[in-house]
């Protein structure tokens, strides 16, 4: 038995798989104790107790015989709230003397280029616990005094000579450390130092989370990686800053399959839950970034490309200053959640959903809708209610359709070539609209949409990355086969490199073999044009992966008609505006066009 977990703002996600058959389940997340949700699915799982069947239209229950092997894979959003809510440990960064600033100075770019009054973002080392590396007893003697939970050490050069990054993690042992050379042992001093302390920031958090977890999941537990691919929770627990995009990941690993077992292979994935929206585009693989921002910090490890704004199901809406509709980022979570779920009084999205008749019970009918609260608090805007709805609605499209455009149009892709796949919890309310804006003809709505990035979780190849800046050298053998020999037995090893023209200063990561023409061709596909400039190699990488067990997904019931349309699944709801018509594939997902 395998058991994927997705836990998200709202509700946390249960995928079992078992000889084939898929079983899910939801419970409602408590945000603060997030690991007690997940240990109670596990165990209900382990037990028997999940009760929706994604192959019947009758649930069934899971026969588990005494002895049966159980592995869990989960994906986190730990790491990513502490740093996005600056909740993380007590930080010091070192490096070397005169250089303590570094973080502060980064490169200099403004993030609000004509505002007089830029807001500067919240640095998570404030200067007081940034320290010259100096003499290692008087900077022992400092942290200590200063009660740091965790340090992060990043010396200039280190990514070539690691030698006295080693020397002083050794002199500050009793520290919970970070060190660049282990964390991001490549070029560009201002990233490296970036990453690691983000590193630093979250890893005592994430290793106390997943000590939560083990001591009570009694099975083999692995982690899935901001890459889309999955560490075991030891390995997390030692590459905190691997886990920021940890559950989004998944979604996207989940959309670009069943996408394939539908016949797409283009396709813009649209995952809109509780608390926010992930958008990543697809050309059959998903788009990678070696160089990602994080709340306006960079952070240098392989990440997929996805883009998250501050919308979903429980985005509250609001009337600003200035009398505007406004809709996120703040959420009423799991806790008291919209107005509809009984407990909240405040309006969100999916309130304007439920008072516009496009729900009315979530789980299959086990969480029955308040309609009249949500009028309520739609009502507290100043407006009729319906209208508010409407508007609340077209405020949130708003919002996501921002950030389906920055994976797309102002990337050089034009959206009217791909398939818009919703999922999650409200993905499907929103898909037809969103698609109808962008020129999209075609929506995807798998049937255990709701469950996808759990679903994804157990989908997802084992992979671990390395890589080593190389800049100045030119014999790369040696440091691919050293890189190699850490990959492990039983893995398949790819090898790739960052490369650039002499004198830029940004690079594109290419397999290596074939490395130059295949530079080349990217970048003119990238940039518009090819140069005959000498190339120059930035960064070595190996990647070794295994891939997951194979899991068998079969069609749900036939249906086909024509919008308007509401079809409630057990996870999920899709709207079907006027105009629009849909029909099920044997792959069991709902190929929505016009």
């Amino acid at each position: 038995m395998r058991i994927g977990v997705d836990a998200g703002g709202t509700f946390t996600d249960f995928v079992v798989e078992r000889g084939g058959r898929i079983t899910t389940f939801k419970l409602r997340s408590n945000p603060a104790d997030p690991a007690s949700v997940v240990i109670e699915g596990i165990e209900r799982a382990a037990q028997g107790g999940a009760n929706v069947d994604i192959e019947v239209v009758h649930g069934t229950k899971i026969d588990v015989d005494h002895g049966t092997k159980i592995d869990v894979v989960h994906g986190t959003t730990v790491a990513t709230n502490a740093l996005l809510e600056r909740k993380g440990a007590r930080t010091a960064f070192v490096t070397n003397e005169g250089f303590a600033d570094l973080l502060a100075i980064g490169r200099q770019n403004r993030r609000q280029l004509y505002s007089l009054t830029p807001q500067q973002p919240e640095h998570l080392v404030p200067p007081d616990l940034r320290f010259g590396a100096g003499n290692a007893d008087k900077l022992r003697r400092a942290l200590r005094k200063a009660k740091v939970e965790s340090v992060a050490i990043c010396l200039l050069h280190a990514y070539r000579d690691p030698s006295q990054e080693r020397a002083l993690a050794a002199a500050l042992g009793d520290f919970r450390l970070s060190v660049s050379s282990e964390v991001c042992p490549e070029f560009r001093e201002y990233e490296r130092a970036s990453t690691t302390v983000i590193d630093a920031y979250v890893a005592p958090l994430m290793d106390h989370y997943l000590r939560r977890l083990s001591d009570g999941c009694p099975y083999p537990l692995s982690i899935v990686q901001s890459n889309g691919g999955v560490l075991s929770a030891e390995e997390a627990r030692a590459a905190a800053v691997r886990t920021i995009l940890s559950g989004p990941a998944g979604g996207v690993v989940g959309a670009i399959e069943l996408a394939k077992r539908s016949g797409y292979r283009k396709i813009l994935a649209f995952d809109m839950g509780g608390t926010s929206t992930d958008v990543s585009l697809s050309d059959g693989r998903a788009e990678e970034s070696m160089e990602a921002m994080v709340d306006g910090m960079p952070v240098r490890v392989p990440m997929l490309d996805i883009q998250t704004v501050g919308a979903g199901g429980g985005s509250i809406a609001r009337i600003d200053e200035g009398g505007l509709l406004r809709v996120g980022p703040e959420s009423a979570g799991a806790n008291p959640g919209p107005a509809c779920y009984g407990e909240g009084t405040r309006p969100t999205v999916t309130d304007a959903h439920v008072a516009l008749g496009r729900v009315s019970a979530l789980l299959g009918g086990e969480i029955k809708l308040d309609k009249k609260r949500s009028l309520a608090a739609l009502r507290s805007l100043g407006m009729d209610p319906k209208r508010a709805a409407q508007g609340v609605v077209r405020v949130a499209n708003a919002n996501m359709l921002r950030a389906i455009r920055a994976v797309s149009v102002e990337r050089g892709r034009d959206p009217r070539e791909y398939a818009l796949l919703a999922f999650g919890g409200c993905g499907g309310l929103h898909a037809c609209e969103l698609a109808e804006e962008l020129g999209i003809r075609t929506v995807l709505a798998p049937e255990h949409a709701g469950v996808l990035s759990a679903l994804g979780m157990l989908l997802a190849e084992y992979r671990r990355d390395f890589s080593r800046g190389v800049l100045g050298l030119t014999d790369f053998e040696p440091v691919f086969r050293e890189l190699e020999s850490r990959a492990g037995d039983g893995v398949k090893i790819e090898r790739f490199a960052d490369l650039r023209y002499r004198g830029q200063s940004y690079e594109l990561t290419v397999p290596w073999k074939n490395a130059e023409a295949g530079f080349a061709a990217k970048h003119k596909n990238r940039y518009g044009y090819a140069m005959r400039s000498q190339i120059e190699v930035v960064t070595l990488r190996v990647r070794a992966s295994r891939p997951a067990p194979r899991v068998r997904l079969t069609g749900g019931a036939t249906i086909a008609g024509r919008g308007p349309a509401t079809i409630a699944g057990y996870g999920s709801t899709l709207w079907i505006p006027r105009g629009w018509r849909y029909r099920s594939d044997g792959a069991g997902t709902l190929v929505v066009s016009r």
